[in-house]
């Protein structure tokens, strides 16, 4: 019987639903045995890598891509946010922020093992407190919190080098077949996209740890 997970995460902080997904997985990870070893990797995605620097109006975004009020999407978001255990206000937010400057500070905190608390603090951050995801501050303020240096963070997301290294590894997750988040690969065998239910990941996890034969991918990873 296998106690090791392997577990590669494509998400956004932009993503409303990489909110509630995330926190429900991370709930998963907590209920697992103390003896699992979870190799967790967080993986860039972007909603919109064209999002202009000030951010854009979140609603008016949706109404564009939508043809319609997004009120109905929200009402359901703030729904399973609270079945989750979320005060979720989508109304809060006004502002969608380009979050290449919050995927560089997930993709470094992989140095320190806590790309899913910090990944988990930025769409907290977001979508309960409505804080600018983009700016440098911001960012170095929430890394010094999870012990990184503030110095250091301010001046590594606002790295030219690193942005495009996000943008690139963003663009490939898409060709490779992530088409939406958040979006799970189990073991390198199994994968699975959505804010899927807690019992969806305990029984995955269930049977990852049984040795059982995974199912199929859904879609190409």
């Amino acid at each position: 019987m296998s106690k090791k997970i392997k577990i590669d995460l494509f998400s956004d902080p932009a993503c409303p639903w990489c909110l509630v997904g995330l926190t429900r997985f991370d709930q998963a990870l907590k209920r697992l045995e103390p003896d699992v070893e979870v190799e967790l990797t967080h993986h860039a995605y972007l909603l919109d890598p064209n999002t202009p620097e000030g951010g854009e109006n979140a609603r008016e975004v949706l109404q564009m891509k939508y043809g319609q009020a997004p009120d109905e999407m929200w009402d359901r978001l703030e729904e399973e946010g609270k079945k989750a255990g979320l005060d979720l206000d989508m109304r809060k937010q006004e502002v969608r922020y380009p979050t290449q400057r919050a995927q560089i500070l997930i993709a470094i905190a992989k140095e320190k093992e806590l790309q899913q608390e910090v990944a988990l603090a930025l769409s907290q951050a977001n979508y309960l407190h409505a804080e600018n995801i983009s700016d440098p501050d911001f960012l170095a303020d929430l890394a010094e919190i999870h012990g990184f240096d503030r110095e250091e963070i301010f001046h590594l997301v606002q790295r030219e080098d690193l942005k495009e290294h996000i943008e690139k590894a963003a663009a490939d997750a898409s060709k490779q077949g992530v088409q939406g988040v958040p979006f799970f690969i189990f073991n390198e065998q199994y994968a699975m996209s959505g804010a899927q239910p807690d019992q969806v990941f305990d029984q995955v996890f269930q049977q990852i740890l049984s040795g059982e034969p995974m199912p199929a991918p859904d879609q190409p990873a």
